[in-house]
């Protein structure tokens, strides 16, 4: 790579002694400028390598994630840890390669559109399907980017890929990214977001859950790291604190916690809470973050037949079932109409699926104590499992008074196998229902990170109470909605945004300050939207009782390779 450094690559990614960090952090700073310069070309070439080498390391990864979550290879669950690893890796490599190729052959990315405005003058850019192998693949699902305000058809491609525009290059900068320890992709597809749009080389710190994931990580950026581009490093609290308080790092991104968020620009203890308080902040480098949210699902009444309640409140379990219920994403509030004669039966049908789902592994730290909080909330809530040690059964706490704004189910996020459910008492007009369950999720829900909302076909074609599904979408303050499919997709998707929707200040920083992802590179989303048929087949495999996992498998080679030859066996895979 013109300009660059090459370093030898690291034989693990497990030394973590202030002298070896302060290395690794001499390696990357003398590397930056090289990066900053380095031509489309270049860039292009080492996404293909990186493409090649997780599908080529995929399956070592695979097995040992299964391995620390207890999860039993060739299970129906092993589609978590392909799909959600190395699978959505390839993909976004792919993704922000192709996004590069547009810039070098048409001077900015080109979404598949259409590029359009609401009403209101939002634009709304339709970014999946990507392609015809997307439409084939995830029939009947469509991933849009609405953009902040001020941004139109017109002025788009100028706010697209800011430091790939004449005069745009970044000042050469060094990123320290704090990898989260649940999902396997999400450290290596921020440092694929810190690389390829801010263009900073990165120190990715493992989070310690996860460390065993290092050698693969390295081994699926090999060619990110003998370019010097990259380093990996395990290590504890003593390790982040050192590393972001470093005079090399320059810019710090953190997926993770609130709580990590605020330690680290205010301190802990009383200390910290003072500070917090006061907006003094003791480190002041950019700071961006993906954080938690206490993620709403709105039930909209309408004409649900039994097998439609059955379907959904698979739907429903799976968004909280899925890896285990340790998911910043996972479903913790359903929102209900009192009045819907369907009520209880669907809860019914959440609960039932929820029982036919296997219990999992509290592989995260400090799931039993969370559990225990939640369950004294109501000693009489739904326990769906085997209660003692090292167990955390799926739990559903119903009818919660929606007045009661402080309850911890609205203001705390689980990270375990539990959520909640309230009914709101409204006048049985649904438009009526859809507005207050929107202000419900604005005004009393903690977090701003992702939403889910389910409606009948019949109602989405209902006139008045499609167009206040419509207005409620747009008025609903979150990075990533989904309609009738869970908001999750927009990570899955990769080519739309994921993160907080816009606006949090550092001492209220909620759900985060940033997307990522975004592999058309927008430089102003507001927020992604996807949505699905009310009813898909097959079923989709982040349905409770779904049996996906050697969909996933050929997803990663289909990824990181894409022939028409090879959709046929990913869609007869997922029949069977």
């Amino acid at each position: 790579m013109s300009g660059s450094y090459a370093f030898p690559k690291l034989a693990d990614a497990t030394e973590t002694s202030e002298a070896d960090l302060d290395a690794m952090l001499v390696e990357l700073k003398e590397a930056a400028p090289g990066w900053v310069a380095a031509s489309l070309d270049e860039r292009i070439a080492l996404l293909e390598r990186v493409m090649a080498d997780t599908a080529a390391v995929a399956d070592a990864w695979v097995a040992d994630a299964c391995t620390a979550k207890g999860v039993e290879l060739g299970s129906d669950i092993e589609w978590e840890e392909t799909y959600g690893g190395p699978a959505l890796v390839v993909r976004n490599a792919r993704l922000l390669r192709n996004s590069l190729i547009d810039i070098r052959d048409h001077g900015a990315p080109r979404p598949p559109g259409p590029i359009t405005q609401r009403a209101d003058g939002q634009t709304v850019v339709r970014v999946f399907p990507t392609d015809g192998y997307d439409k084939a693949l995830f029939g009947g699902i469509t991933g849009e980017v609405w953009m902040e305000p001020g941004i139109n058809p017109g002025n788009l491609k100028a706010a697209m890929a800011k430091h790939y525009r004449p005069g745009g290059a970044p000042e050469p900068a060094v990123c320290l990214v704090l990898g989260a320890g649940n999902v396997s992709s999400i450290g290596p597809m921020d440092v694929l977001y810190q690389l390829f749009y801010e263009l900073r080389v990165c120190l990715l710190k493992t989070n310690p859950v996860n460390d065993y994931l290092a050698p693969h990580w390295a081994a699926a950026f090999d060619a990110l790291i003998d370019a010097g581009l990259v380093r990996i490093t395990t290590g504890g609290v003593e390790v982040g604190q050192y590393l972001t308080n470093h005079d090399d790092v320059d810019a710090i991104h953190i997926t993770g916690s609130d709580k990590t968020y605020d330690a680290i620009v205010f301190g802990t203890g009383e200390e910290g809470k003072a500070r917090k308080e006061a907006d003094d902040p003791i480190n002041t480098k950019p700071i961006t973050a993906e954080l938690g949210n206490v993620s709403p699902v709105i039930i909209v009444p309408g004409p649900w037949t039994d097998e439609d309640i059955r379907f959904q409140a698979a739907h429903v379990a799976g968004s909280l079932v899925n890896n285990g219920g340790f998911n910043c994403n996972a479903s913790r509030v359903i929102i209900t109409h009192k009045h819907w004669n369907r009520r209880e039966a669907f809860l019914q049908a959440v609960i039932d699926a929820l029982d036919a789902h296997p219990e999992r592994i509290p592989y995260y730290p400090g799931a039993e104590d969370r559990w225990e909080s939640f369950r004294m909330t109501d000693p009489e809530c739904h326990v769906i499992g085997t209660v003692g040690e090292g167990c955390v059964p799926w739990t559903l706490i119903e009818d919660i008074d929606p007045e009661h704004g402080d309850h911890l189910v609205f203001n705390q996020e689980a990270f375990c196998g539990v959520f909640a459910e309230t009914s709101l008492d409204v006048e049985r007009d649904v438009s009526t229902f859809v507005r207050e369950a929107v202000r419900f999720c604005n005004e009393t829900l903690w977090g701003t990170l992702s939403a889910t909302v389910i409606a009948h076909p019949a109602s989405l074609a209902d006139e008045t109470i499609g167009a206040a599904i419509d207005q409620g979408i747009a008025d609903l303050r979150y990075g990533a909605i989904g309609l009738n499919v869970w908001s999750a997709l927009s990570y899955g998707a990769v080519s739309t945004t994921w993160g907080a929707f816009p606006g949090h200040h550092r001492a209220d920083i909620q759900s985060g300050n940033d997307v990522v992802h975004n592999s058309y590179l927008f430089d102003h989303p507001q927020k992604s939207v996807v949505r699905g048929p009310f009813r898909a087949w097959p079923t989709p495999m982040w349905h409770a009782g779904s049996s996906m996992s050697g969909v996933a498998r050929k997803l990663v080679d289909f990824e990181a390779d894409p022939k028409p030859w090879k959709v046929p066996g990913v869609l007869a895979a997922a029949l069977r």
